[in-house]
């Protein structure tokens, strides 16, 4: 039974489990503090908070476009609204912020940038960078953000008394941030979390087969954050059986293995990533590479896997992963699994080297040693928040001037994401030096096939991947090379 706590009221709804969020909030909850916007997931005006319960028994809140939120993911959560963060006493500190410094115009997109912004103070930094990257998934169609940006710098000093509180949430309640019943919430969902595993288990005779109390079904569609699936094919999704993988604990990790490997579940989301301090150790830059992946809300929802079977020929996270060589656990109905390289999971244009019963549920690649360099490039028409025109990944081992080993991948250059394999074996054993480079784009240029589209022409295309991979060399060795000897 899908249930799940709507701002403080226990609800079980009957209808499907791929319908939205957003959908079910406004017509048949009749919230509709909540705004319909691009149903893509790009403007923000559907924002909601999502609360989880986490192993040390304190709720995680994280902000996310409700448009592409499959009803079923909520289940077992904690779904806040606009009206779920309402005072009786007037405007929340967030809505006064705004309010003050000019950031609500029409008001349209007030409800979601209030969403993203409670979000914050719920969990994010005291500083006004983390308060900006929270609304980075926001649109204000009144061109209002420089108030916006100085409602949320208003905010940040606030935050620094929060911090300095022996109970944070505690604070925010005193404070009018979130209503008092937020403190109940560990503990209501503590409960639910309860029953709903003794009612799997009294009807699976003591097995789940599912974490989280969510029963195996045969499935028309595997359905993780949605991010893609409900922007393509909503219509279809509504009218199918759905199996959801999202959030799913034994999906849900990243670990380093004893032979030194990093492990992924497949459901690992795009902010989880981001935020893993594993991750962080092995690749320095990695926060600002993946800022360049979507917005907070959609990194929110986005999993490692759905980015892979997505087969987009620009998916940042696939070409991200295939300069890394990951490796693909797939495990068919029956629970058999079998390894496969990722760079071998494409055989053409959105189709995968997988059969109709086999879903994708680990990943796990070498991360780079301490003498080898790792580098992401990604060029879009806005810098951020925006889909590649192309992208590249360059995973480098370099000593005494000398490429030792090398593996490049491009997106946007072909009908699949592209590992770089003549380029990368032709770096291999070459010195360190313009020539070489300038050798490398000659050989990439022939293993490439873009095509003119939105995003470029041919020409323009080719131009780019020799940019990037030129900029991965540049970025990690300044001192063998100068531009100008590159062109």
């Amino acid at each position: 039974m899908l249930q799940f706590y709507l701002n403080d009221q226990l609800v079980r709804p009957t209808l499907r489990a791929g319908s939205t969020l957003l959908d079910y909030v406004r017509y048949h909850q009749h919230l509709t503090g909540t705004k319909i916007g691009c149903r893509e997931g790009d403007c923000g005006a559907c924002t909601m908070l999502v609360g989880e319960l986490q192993p040390d028994g304190a709720v995680r809140y994280q902000s996310m476009t409700s448009c592409l939120t499959p009803l079923g993911n909520a289940h077992g959560r904690h779904i806040v609204t606009v009206e779920g963060i309402s005072q009786p006493a007037g405007l929340t500190p967030v809505q006064e912020a705004i309010v003050a410094e000019g950031g609500t115009q029409c008001g349209f997109c007030t409800p979601g940038f209030v969403m993203s912004l409670t979000g914050h103070c719920l969990g994010g930094q005291a500083t006004d960078e983390a308060g900006r990257a929270a609304i980075d998934g926001n649109i204000c169609r009144c061109t209002g953000y420089k108030s916006l940006e100085r409602a949320t710098d208003r905010l940040t000093a606030q935050l620094l008394e929060r911090d300095a509180a022996p109970e944070r949430l505690a604070w925010l309640v005193e404070q009018g941030f979130v209503p008092a019943y937020f403190q109940q919430m560990p503990a209501q969902l503590a409960e639910l979390r309860a029953e709903t595993v003794a009612d799997v288990a009294a009807r699976t005779g003591g097995q789940l087969t599912e974490p989280n109390g969510t029963e195996t079904t045969v499935a028309s569609y595997l359905l993780g954050g949605g991010t893609d699936l409900l922007v393509q094919r909503a219509d279809d999704v509504l009218a199918a059986e759905v199996q959801l993988l999202y959030g799913h604990a034994d999906r849900c990790f990243i670990r380093e293995t004893p032979d030194g490997r990093i492990s992924l579940g497949a459901a690992t989301t795009v902010e989880d990533l981001r935020g893993s301090e594993l991750m962080q150790r092995r690749f320095p830059r990695l926060r600002q590479h993946l800022k360049l992946v979507s917005s907070t809300p959609i990194r929110n929802m986005a999993t490692v896997a759905g980015n892979f079977v997505n087969a987009s020929p620009i998916g940042d996270l696939t070409i991200f992963f295939l300069a890394l060589d990951a490796e693909l656990t797939l495990q068919d109905a029956a629970g058999r699994t079998r390894q496969l390289p990722l760079r071998e999971l494409y055989r053409g244009y959105k189709q995968l080297n997988r059969q109709p019963d086999e879903q994708l549920v680990e990943i796990s690649f070498r991360p780079p040693a301490a003498h080898e360099v790792f580098n992401f490039e990604k060029v879009s028409k806005r810098t951020h928040l925006d889909i590649a025109s192309v992208n590249s990944a360059a995973r480098l081992r370099v000593a005494d001037g000398r490429i030792q080993e090398a593996h490049l991948s491009g997106g946007g250059v072909g009908p699949t994401p592209l590992y770089l394999r003549r380029t990368s074996a032709f770096l291999a054993g070459k010195d360190l030096n313009p020539d070489t480079l300038r050798a490398a784009n000659e050989v990439a240029q022939q293993e490439i096939s873009p095509i003119g589209d939105a995003r470029g022409t041919e020409a323009y295309k080719r131009l780019l991947l020799r940019q990037l991979l030129f900029a991965h060399f540049l970025e990690h060795f300044p001192a063998q090379f100068a531009l100008q000897e590159l062109v």
